[in-house]
């Protein structure tokens, strides 16, 4: 699954063609240095819109029963008013902030206190110190992997209070639901507020920096590649993984015990949502070491994209299947339930299975066996912001020479399964698949824009090995 892609950025001009291949690649090589109207017009777009289309989606499960034409239909009958809408919805609570601050402060806890220790014991798990990829600036950065401990020990800790403890009902998260959506905001804002600061005033790597002259655009896409507070907090791991991952699970099991709550018992349907993203969630965790060589950790700058991302869009929007079914029970014949699972393992198999060749290429630089023969690479270099010359290589082979992007149909696959799990009764559970139809379309045009710049012309001739990006014979 794609790990845990925000609203879609906007796409950026190149500051230079590929000819150039050292200029090219500084300047794309994390985001852009310009910024063209179509860029600022998108930044400004979500900067606005995105908190509201979160809010829209909450409320309308909360007031309308996840009715997504509730809301507009009422307001344009004059049956209600936007006054009205707003006066229903839950307010701020000191119990809401006293909630949220614990549990981020727990999290907080369990990534700085507690070293990794499961590596220790897990046969094929890779935790506890690890170097992330070199930056544009040629840093490579070390990163304490603790993810799966801290999600452990959450969850042995939910367990142990749903089935012992008792000091709170399992259904607190969906009793609070809109309440902790403004106390999610608020770290949202303060964090990537913070983190702009951070990159004008007192930076962890001053070369790393990048400042496009634009106000709007480094306040969501960052300034800083890795903005740190000491040797170890790293705000772009720990807010990608924790606390807004850590809580995709807890969110579900809250739903599911609301849910039973409600109507007496837990439909197959919400146990398929509750097993397939719990899959999905482990895996990250699992692989959160891999995931140090991703996207969001070798590209991304830390702004609003991804502070307020991962505290307000994932935890929310990445959970309307669960939240839809509180209000929507729906109990799924077997054959239906047997088939969407199918979907959801074939997808996740692919997914897992493409980075896995990925992976493994990357380790053993190439020597290695990928469905049983010696896999084919693309030489390709690249230059760094230092200067240096480097040299690499590009899979086109296994699911890689299917398509360049072969593992975000993978993710597509178990997206669509999430949705079809919750029947066909509303639009709302499906926003996530159309949601991350469009994000991974446009991610594997950003990322192909980036590499083009970076390899110049290698990346045409890997282009060319591979031609199709997501579905063979189509696109």
């Amino acid at each position: 699954m794609a790990a845990k892609s925000q609203p879609s950025a906007p796409k950026s001009r190149s500051p230079g063609g590929i000819t150039d291949d050292r200029v090219a690649s500084q300047g794309q090589w994390g985001r852009a240095w310009e910024v063209d109207w179509y860029s600022l017009a998108s930044v400004i777009f979500l900067l606005v819109c995105a908190p509201f289309i979160v809010y829209y989606f909450i409320m309308t499960c909360d007031q309308y029963s996840c009715a997504l034409t509730g809301p507009v239909l009422d307001i344009a009958t004059g049956r209600t008013g936007l006054s009205d809408i707003w006066a229903k919805t839950p307010p701020l609570t000191k119990k809401a902030a006293q909630l949220y601050a614990s549990w981020v402060a727990f999290q907080v806890l369990l990534y700085m206190v507690l070293p990794d220790f499961c590596h220790k014991f897990l046969p094929g798990y890779v935790g506890g110190v690890q170097e992330g990829a070199v930056t544009p600036a040629g840093i490579v950065n070390k990163y304490e992997v603790n993810g799966l401990q801290a999600w452990l020990l959450t969850h042995l800790l939910w367990l142990a209070n749903a089935h012992v403890l008792s000091w709170f009902s399992p259904t607190i998260i969906f009793d609070n639901w809109i309440p902790l959506l403004w106390c999610a905001n608020v770290l949202g804002y303060a964090v990537s507020t913070f983190a702009m600061v951070k990159g004008y005033f007192f930076p962890t790597n001053a070369r790393d920096c990048k400042f496009t002259g634009n106000f709007f655009y480094n306040y969501m896409m960052g300034i800083e590649f890795n903005p740190r507070i000491g040797k170890w907090f790293d705000f772009k791991l720990f807010f990608n993984g924790r606390p807004g991952i850590v809580a995709w699970t807890l969110i579900n099991l809250s739903f599911a015990a609301k849910q039973r709550e409600l109507h007496g018992h837990v439909t197959n349907s919400m146990v398929l949502v509750n097993v397939l993203q719990a899959i999905y969630v482990l895996d990250f965790f699992w692989n959160e070491a891999w995931y140090l060589k991703t996207i969001d950790i070798c590209h991304d700058h830390f702004g609003w994209y991804l502070g307020w991302g991962d505290c307000v869009w994932l935890p929310y929007l990445y959970t309307l299947q669960g939240l839809y079914l509180v209000y929507h029970p729906v109990q799924l014949s077997t054959p239906h339930a047997v088939g969407i699972l199918l979907l959801g393992l074939a997808g996740y198999y692919v997914f897992r299975v493409a980075n896995h060749q990925k992976d493994l290429f990357r380790r053993t630089d190439g020597r290695c066996l990928i469905w049983g023969r010696k896999p084919k690479a693309i030489e390709v270099s690249y230059t760094s912001a230092d200067g240096q010359r480097h040299h690499s290589k590009l899979l086109a082979s296994g699911f890689w020479g299917v398509a360049r992007h072969f593992n975000y149909t993978g993710d597509l696959l178990g997206s669509l399964a999430y949705c079809l799990a919750c029947g066909g009764g509303h639009l709302l559970p499906y926003f996530y698949i159309v949601y991350m139809a469009v994000l991974l379309t446009h991610r594997c045009l950003r990322d192909e824009h980036r590499c083009a710049s970076k390899y110049g012309r290698d990346w045409a001739r890997y282009t060319a090995a591979v031609p199709y990006r997501l579905i063979p014979g189509v696109f």
